[in-house]
């Protein structure tokens, strides 16, 4: 079993900033891509940002400029530094992951349960 568990969400003013952090636990042989996407209220989930194992990143273009993504191989880590927020990326922070869990398996998606962001106006 392989999960996701997501940290560093919280409330915080317009302009501030967050950093969240997924960790990812159990059987792990390989991680491709780690992601982040979230869902506001009422809305579809969307993408936010992903990296590569080898440190390609892809942004959405709501965040470029905003938001890094950065990973730690050794401690099969994804963070997301997000800066200067908006009341509208209020939403429930989900990190996802392809995982490898032995050379013998395909690569599965995986999700994490979601952190709640919310950014006052």
């Amino acid at each position: 079993q392989v999960q996701l568990v997501e940290s560093g969400g919280g409330l915080v003013q317009a302009g501030g900033s967050l950093r969240l952090s997924c960790a990812a636990s159990g059987s792990i042989f390989s991680i491709n891509t780690m992601g982040w996407f979230r869902q506001a209220p009422g809305k579809q989930r969307e993408f936010v940002a992903l990296i590569t194992s080898g440190g390609i990143t892809n942004y959405a273009d709501s965040v470029k400029g905003r938001f890094t993504i950065s990973r730690d191989n050794a401690k099969n880590t994804v963070y997301l530094q997000m800066n200067s927020l908006k009341p509208e990326e209020t939403a429930v922070y989900y990190c996802n992951a392809k995982i490898q869990s032995s050379w013998l398996d395909r690569y599965l998606e995986v999700w994490g349960q979601g952190t709640l962001v919310t950014v006052s106006s």
